[in-house]
């Protein structure tokens, strides 16, 4: 299984996770986090979107196909 993980220490909270994979990603007390019931391997695309596209490189992605 697959696991998503947001390092809070590096997060900013911009929202952008959230923007482009809101089915994986919330904004809950300022920061990012995953949401309970995420569907990780329904996602894998819009994740990639967002840990590339994440300004302080907080989002890691286990087993992650490239």
């Amino acid at each position: 299984m697959k696991e998503v993980k947001v390092d809070q220490a590096k997060c900013i909270g911009c929202g952008l996770c959230a923007s482009l994979c809101g089915e994986v990603f919330e904004l809950e007390t300022g920061k990012s986090q995953i949401k309970e019931k995420a569907k990780i391997e329904e996602h894998e695309g819009c994740i990639k979107e967002a840990i590339i596209n994440c300004p302080t490189e907080a989002i890691d992605f286990k087993n992650l196909k490239k």
